[in-house]
């Protein structure tokens, strides 16, 4: 415990040092206020409307036409940011020299692969934590249902940990931080279109792809619904590609 202590307050000062996280943190939230804005001016719209029409006003669901579509729009902008948020973590060890030194500390494997990963997951949190500003903005001004909100943010992070464990992986398989990024960003957008097989007619294969597609397991977050299947799937994802990357510093470990 005191190892994965010791790496995570590293990586946290490292991270706030450095503007990587400023920069990513701003884009992200950016981006999210600007789905926010966009999905709650057209809801205004469509509720003006429906002052004159009740059967449409009957229709109306914030969370369906405001949040849900933000949620989705957020994954997606953090897909894409994940690997500027873990290219550095073990490439950058490798590349300056310290990974030689860090082995030779009385640190276990498990406790800088978990410090690395806390560090970067707790970053991911923080930007997270400021989107709850767009919730509290909307229910300030119409009525909000907090339990499809709150099972969302549950998926987000779940979603995020996935990306992080799989970007940590990345870079614990080169020394080149663009190489790390490029790889991340690739296996990432894998898991997230395979799903798209079975919407394309894929055979025998359909339920399987489905089953390994994050967007699949995600979906049902943002509706409000918090299924053991998901929670198992993203669990498992997560110490997967932590195993996965465990096993290759002890590859590197062996090779030395």
């Amino acid at each position: 415990m005191t190892g994965i202590w010791a790496v995570f307050r590293k990586e946290l000062t490292i991270y706030f040092s450095t503007p990587i996280f400023y920069i990513t943190g701003f884009f992200f939230l950016v981006l999210g206020g600007y789905f926010f804005y966009s999905n709650t001016v057209y809801y205004s719209l469509l509720s003006f409307q429906g002052a004159q029409n009740p059967q449409l006003a009957a229709m109306l669901n914030p969370h369906q036409m405001v949040f849900r579509p933000l949620f989705g729009a957020l994954a997606i902008v953090f897909l894409m940011m994940v690997p500027l948020l873990t290219m550095r973590l073990l490439a950058e060890e490798k590349r300056s020299g310290t990974a030689e030194l860090l082995f030779t500390y009385p640190l276990q494997d498990w406790a800088l692969i978990m410090g690395k990963f806390l560090a970067a997951l707790l970053v991911y949190v923080v930007f997270l934590f400021f989107t709850l500003s767009y919730a509290a903005l909307f229910a300030s001004l119409a009525s909000l249902q907090w339990g499809p909100i709150l099972s969302s943010y549950l998926g987000l992070i779940l979603l995020g940990g996935a990306c992080l464990s799989l970007g940590l992986f990345a870079s614990s398989l080169t020394e080149n931080q663009i190489i790390a990024a490029v790889v991340a960003f690739t296996l990432l957008l894998l898991f997230w279109l395979i799903g798209w097989q079975q919407e394309l007619g894929a055979s025998g294969w359909g339920g399987l792809f489905a089953a390994l597609s994050m967007l699949e397991h995600f979906e049902n977050f943002v509706r409000g619904v918090i299924d053991t299947r998901d929670l198992v799937y993203y669990l498992s994802f997560i110490f997967f590609f932590l195993f996965l990357t465990k096993r290759q510093l002890e590859s590197r470990r062996w090779r030395a």
